[in-house]
Formats: C-alpha cells, structure tokens, sequence
C-alpha cells in the first residue's frame, strides 16, 4: 500500500512544495503561540485559569 502511494506521488509534479509549506505553517503556528504566551497579560492568565472553579457562570439546574 505505502509503495503504491509513493510511486503515484512521485509521479505528479510539484508536489515537493507541500512539505514544505506544511513545515512553514507548522513552525509558523507555534512561533506565534509562543510568542502571544510569553506576551500575555499575568491578570489575563489568571483570569482565564479560574474560570473552571467559578461557580457564578454554572448553568441553573432548577430549571429543568
């Protein structure tokens, strides 16, 4: 199965460049996240980390 798949990619032209743009939108993607963690806002952080324990943004139960 994988000879087959190679043989017919290697048989249509151009197709290098898709590694490569992949790897391109890769780093990309995690330069920028590193960059926006390194860049955000300590309160923003922590704002954002207590919102699984606030009990005010619970939906109501009684109403059902």
């Amino acid at each position: 199965m994988l000879k087959f798949a190679k043989n017919y990619m290697e048989s249509i032209s151009g197709i290098e460049i898709y590694p490569i743009i992949s790897l391109i939108i890769f780093f990309t993607f995690f330069v920028l996240l590193f960059w926006w963690v390194l860049t955000a806002k300590k309160e923003y952080i922590d704002t954002v980390s207590h919102i699984p324990f606030d009990n005010d943004n619970q939906p109501n139960d009684d109403i059902l």
